[in-house]
């Protein structure tokens, strides 16, 4: 079976508001969700570029605080004629749509359905989650004829690639597409965490050329990178360097319960890995298995496989599988002890 692609990158509702920036015609009103907050805040920025002349944002750009925002006061300010500017610009920022009591609801739908042509209203999902409920319907069914959902997700590396050789060549520096690769799997695929990343790296980096080598001396790793480090380490029988990793995560004072989790996800990802290998499949069976961003981690998963058994692979999930329960179920458990006796063992039984 041919692998598809899991949907990620880029949704209906972004690509649409690319095409109403590009034909200069917006809509009235958005709204903005996703974790993917440099994007978020990019494309609030260009609405903001588009219709409000710099001169004249003081008095048509509004950025509101949607905690203590109230519908009556959201319609007052759309209503309010801009100044010297064709448009004015409303961004609420965690507006909680479906949280608001009847009364309000009710003057937002009126809000809605009625929105001044020269008004352009955001709601932007930031630290509150965006869960529409549809037994609110009248609400429901404004949104749906009157606003422009649109979701920021974390891109796929088709897109973020492309993306990180761009930032880096702003910065005077090149990098090539497994370097890149190398950022994203070491660095996460945020853009939000991506950007510092790339400006210490570039900063960092004495010649034109950026390499694995200026990314390791700088960057700060995710937690799936280091436990995919760690597993690597264990597998190759490189017991001190396990040692390290496990120390430094600890000394960051990481959580011992979100290490356990995250060595356990590595480990079924390598475990599926050595059981692709024993039945002769390829890649693109764990690709369509685990729908990755990218194949990148699947090939350092297929790597570290190779270096194991299937039993010890199975072994090591099923010991991470009974300290995982056993620190969400013992009180006073010392995970961080725990963590490293799971070490011992993993070295001691490693193929």
């Amino acid at each position: 079976m041919a692998y598809e692609k899991k949907k990620t990158g880029q949704d209906a509702g972004l690509q649409r508001l690319k095409s109403d920036l590009q034909s200069g015609t917006l809509k009235n009103a958005y709204i903005f969700y996703g974790e993917e907050s440099y994007l978020r805040e990019y494309y609030l920025h260009q609405i903001k570029s588009t219709l409000i002349p710099a001169a004249c944002e003081e008095f048509n750009c509004h950025i509101l605080d949607g905690r203590t925002l109230t519908a009556q006061a959201l319609l007052e300010m759309a209503e309010a004629m801009p100044m010297m500017a064709e448009h004015t610009l409303i961004a609420a920022e965690d507006f909680d749509l479906f949280r608001l009591p009847e009364e309000q609801r009710e003057k937002l739908i009126l809000l809605l359905e009625d929105l001044p042509p020269y008004c352009c209203l955001i709601f932007v999902y930031d630290t509150v989650e965006y869960k529409p409920n549809r037994t609110v319907k009248k609400l429901c069914a404004a949104i749906d004829r009157h606003v422009e959902c649109v979701e920021f997700r974390v891109q796929d590396n088709s897109n973020l690639v492309p993306w990180v050789i761009r930032h880096f060549k702003s910065l005077d520096r090149n990098i090539d597409r497994q370097t890149a690769e190398y950022l994203i799997f070491t660095c996460g695929s945020l853009m939000t965490g991506l950007m510092p990343e790339i400006q210490k790296i570039a900063a960092y980096t004495r010649g034109k050329t950026v390499t694995a080598k200026e990314i390791d001396a700088v960057a700060d790793p995710v937690l799936s990178a280091e436990m995919f480090r760690f597993t690597d380490a264990v597998v190759q029988g490189n017991y001190d360097g396990a040692a390290v990793l496990m120390a430094e995560l600890l000394t960051m004072q990481t959580d011992p319960l979100k290490i356990t989790a995250a060595l356990g996800m590595q480990l079924r990802h390598i475990y599926t890995a050595r059981l692709a290998i024993d039945a002769g499949k390829d890649r693109y069976w764990l690709m369509e298995l685990w729908q990755p961003r990218s194949d990148y981690s699947v090939r350092l998963w297929m790597r570290a496989a190779e270096k194991t058994t299937t039993q010890w692979c199975a072994d090591a999930v099923k010991q991470c599988q009974v300290l995982d329960r056993r620190l969400k179920s013992q009180r006073g458990a010392d995970g961080a002890q725990e963590l490293k006796l799971l070490l011992v063992r993993l070295g001691a039984q490693r193929p």
